[in-house]
Order: structure tokens, then C-alpha cells, then sequence
């Protein structure tokens, strides 16, 4: 579905945008993850959550999606004979699940009972049965991609915000043991809480063993799904919840935190001292096992996500990125500063820092901390992680929108992004990901190239560029 979805969807953007971060090098040590992809998100693939449930046009915008996604369908899905597949899914559980899943250490007693009744659900996106060709790639390369502002719906964060206060409010003391215990803010935990589940209301109806099953079997991504639904049965197998209340959304994603089942294996606890962690209906262990997933993922103890700056016309914008981190106090040398006026914390000057500029000089600008790429491994995005760090920041003192504002700069197609990324590389720049999406390292290494050639740098790609980059 997410080769039909927009470039910035409403719910999550597309992994594809921008590059994934690298560990400064001071903090290589400690963050080492931060240079290899994960294999999944916390959250589930982008394109593939209809309910996110944050409220009106999203619910309306992802079921067009999932109708979109449903017509488009490869033919052969279609098709089928849907009675022979039925049964080639049931030799399936049978033979070749079945031995993985004991191998796992999961009792036939526990299989049986998760399959009980279970048929394929021919509804969700990405599938390829049996004898069926899969789907090629779509070419993205005409589309144009939006301004990053359109992520930031200001009707949509002041709602999430204003129910986002009063929970942080109605569980003050549980929040404030969890900070005790994992280190992070109830605020972040909450904004994240409200961008995954809408602060648990969204509708979760989905099977999460049919659809985990249905992907394992005949999706794009079956060695991925059939790892997560080893890793579902072992929840039942162990006694968290019965395969009947495993309701999650239509990628497999679970509960409030939206974990999907490998994740809640890891992270998942139990806050409210009932003996197991319930991240479907204890609001203490949905909230609790975001912050320990964060802490894990290397959550730095009192810093907070980072600060919307201002960065002189002398400072070179070509300077972003996880890699290229410095102390604060070095970028406050520089002649950045906080657009807010306030210094920046004590505490947090002699602490690494990186320039962010999702938007080039077109947009607000950051000083971000570690903080900001724990963010990230929830939902491998920069506006996704802007977007909980703002929204966090509501929750906690009443902040509105970043003071700077979005540049209009989605006019160009990505199949021009595409030209200027490989003449790029043709010169010997590392642009990150060739793919007519202009992340940060494209972006820097655009502003170089600009730089050295006279011109103004903006780190962003614009239609006067087209064509000069050869």
C-alpha cells in the first residue's frame, strides 16, 4: 500500500524519507544501532495502520487509502481460487508453521488453539498467494513530494494536546514512576501514546493471529511476518493473552503502545503489578512499556528531544546530520540560538548536539540531542519524531507550532530530486538513499555543492537547480 499512499500520509511517513541516522562518532559506542536499519518498526510499516485514531479526517483518509490499496491489488490476488488457497494455508499451519513453531518452543496444544477457526483474510494489502506473481514496484519517479509542513496539522496537534493534558494530568503519579524508574518524560511518553492509539481509543477489530498468519503466508514480506507470528504464539504460549484478545491493527501491531508482537516480547511490562504486562486495557502498562522501549533503545536521562533554533546566514547549513555532532556550546559559538530567546540549558553544553533542517533554509530549523534519534527508532522519521517532540512539548508547558515557518518547497517531482541525487553521486558525494527523496544527506551535500559553485546554500532541492548539477 505504501507505494500508492502519498509521499507525507497522514499517519507515518515512508521509511524511504530521508537516511537512516549514523552514530555520531562519540556516541558510537553507546548507539551503535543508530547506523544499521532495524528490520521493523516499533510501529508498524508505514502505509499499513488505517485507525491511528487521533480523530476525523485521518480515520476518512486511510480508509480511501485501504480502498485504493484494495483495487489495485495484483490481478493473480483476485483471482485465485480462493478454496485451494484456503486449503494450501491449512497444510501450511500444519506442516511448515508447525515445525518452526515447536522448534520455537510452542506446544501443539497452543497452536491448535490459536488457529482454531482461523481462515486467510483476503482484505489486507500486499498479498501474493500462492502461484501468483508478486507485484512490481511502482515508479514514484513523477510524483511530487509535499512541503514537510503539511505534516504538522495544527488543528490536529492542539486536539491531541488538549487530550493529551488532561491525561498527563489524570496520571501524574504513574507517570512520574515511570520517569523514576526509565528515565523519560511523561510527556513524550504520552505524545507518543496519543500518536499511536489516539491515548488508546483507536478501534484495533483485526485478529492479530489472521493477520499476522495471512501476511506470513502469502505477503511481500513473509520471513518478516512469520517471525512476528512465532513471536504472537509465544505471548499465548506464555499466558500474556489468549489468541482472541489479540486484537491489533491490520499490519499486526498491537495494543496502545502499537508494538508489534517481537517488540512487546522486549519491551513490554508489567506496571500495574497484576503479574502480566496487559498493553490492551492497563493504561500504567501501555504507558510504562513505551518508556522502557525508549530507555532500551538509549534514552538519555534529563535532555530533552532538542530546540528549534535560528542559525545565522554564516553558519553553513550543510552541516546536519547524527554524524556530524558536536557540543552545544560549539554550535552556540557558531551564533545559533534558541528561537525562543532562552539560553540553552546548562546541563546540556558540554552534551553533543546535531543541526537538523528537514526543510533546508526553507523551514524551521533544530538543535536536536540523542533524544531525537531514540524518537526516530519508534518510527524511523524526522517529521515523525519533530512531531511527538512538538507535541511533547504542548503537553508539558502549553508550546504552540514551531515559530519558523514551512517553506513552500514540495513543487518537484522526484524523478528531478532523482537527477540531482545521482549527479551528485557522480561527483563523489554520499547523497544516503537514491531515491528522488531529499534526506539529510542529500541535503548537505547539495548545500555544499551549491556553496562551492557560488550559490546561496538553501540544503534543499528547488526547480532553479534543475539542470545546473551535472
Amino acid at each position: 500500500m505504501s507505494k500508492l499512499a502519498p509521499l507525507w500520509p497522514a499517519g507515518h511517513l515512508p521509511h524511504g524519507w530521508g537516511d537512516r541516522p549514523e552514530a555520531p562518532a562519540s556516541l558510537q559506542s553507546q548507539r551503535s544501532r543508530w547506523s544499521r536499519r532495524r528490520n521493523t518498526s516499533i510501529s508498524p510499516l508505514v502505509g499499513e495502520m488505517p485507525g491511528r485514531a487521533e480523530g476525523g479526517a485521518f480515520r476518512y483518509i486511510a480508509a480511501f487509502l485501504f480502498v485504493i490499496a484494495t483495487v489495485f491489488l495484483p490481478l493473480p490476488a483476485l483471482s485465485q481460487n480462493r478454496p485451494d488457497v484456503e486449503k494450501q494455508f491449512q497444510r501450511w499451519i500444519g506442516s511448515d508453521l508447525a515445525l518452526v513453531a515447536k522448534k520455537a518452543g510452542i506446544s501443539e496444544n497452543t497452536l491448535k488453539a490459536a488457529f482454531q477457526g482461523v481462515t486467510l483474510n483476503w482484505d489486507l494489502p500486499d498479498l501474493v498467494p500462492p502461484g501468483s506473481t508478486p507485484p512490481k514496484q511502482q515508479d514514484q519517479s513523477q510524483a511530487e513530494f509535499s512541503s514537510p509542513g503539511a505534516y504538522f496539522s495544527e488543528k490536529r496537534l492542539q486536539g491531541l494536546a488538549a487530550t493529551g493534558r488532561g491525561l498527563a494530568a489524570t496520571y501524574s503519579a504513574t507517570l512520574k514512576k515511570i520517569e523514576a524508574a526509565y528515565g523519560v518524560p511523561g510527556e513524550i511518553v504520552v505524545a507518543i501514546w496519543g500518536r499511536e492509539s489516539g491515548f488508546g481509543k483507536a478501534r484495533m477489530p483485526y485478529s492479530a493471529v489472521q493477520v499476522l498468519a495471512t501476511k506470513a503466508f502469502m505477503s511481500t514480506r513473509k520471513d518478516m511476518f512469520r517471525e512476528e507470528l512465532i513471536a504472537a504464539l509465544k505471548m499465548i504460549e506464555r499466558g500474556d493473552v489468549d489468541a482472541a484478545t489479540m486484537k491489533g491493527s491490520w499490519a499486526g501491531a498491537l495494543g496502545q503502545p502499537q508494538f508489534m508482537p517481537s517488540s512487546y516480547l522486549k519491551y513490554a511490562v508489567d506496571f500495574d503489578g497484576d503479574g502480566r504486562p496487559d498493553i490492551w486495557n492497563s493504561v500504567p502498562d501501555a504507558l510504562a512499556s513505551i518508556a522502557h522501549y525508549l530507555q532500551k533503545e538509549g534514552w538519555q536521562r534529563g535532555r530533552d528531544w532538542g530546540f528549534e533554533v535560528t542559525i545565522p546566514a554564516k553558519v553553513s547549513c550543510a552541516q546536519e546530520g547524527p554524524d556530524l555532532a558536536k557540543p552545544i556550546s560549539a554550535w552556540a559559538a557558531t551564533g545559533i540560538t534558541r528561537i525562543s530567546g532562552k539560553a540553552f540549558p546548562a546541563a546540556d553544553l558540554k552534551a553533543d548536539g546535531m543541526m537538523l533542517v528537514p526543510a533546508g533554509r526553507s523551514g524551521p530549523e533544530f538543535v536536536v540531542t540523542p533524544n531525537f534519534y531514540v524518537i526516530k527508532e519508534y518510527n524511523n522519521s524526522d517529521l515523525y519524531a519533530l512531531f511527538i517532540g512538538n507535541l511533547a512539548d504542548r503537553i508539558a508547558s502549553g508550546a504552540g507550532p514551531f515559530q519558523a515557518p514551512w517553506g513552500d518547497v514540495g513543487k518537484m517531482l522526484r524523478s528531478d530530486v532523482l537527477a540531482m541525487q545521482k549527479a551528485l553521486v557522480a561527483k563523489g558525494y554520499d547523497v544516503g538513499n537514491v531515491d528522488g527523496l531529499p534526506g539529510y544527506k542529500t541535503r548537505r551535500s547539495l548545500g555544499d555543492w551549491q556553496a562551492k559553485n557560488g550559490l546561496a546554500p538553501t540544503c534543499f532541492p528547488d526547480p532553479s537547480l534543475k539542470g545546473k548539477i551535472r
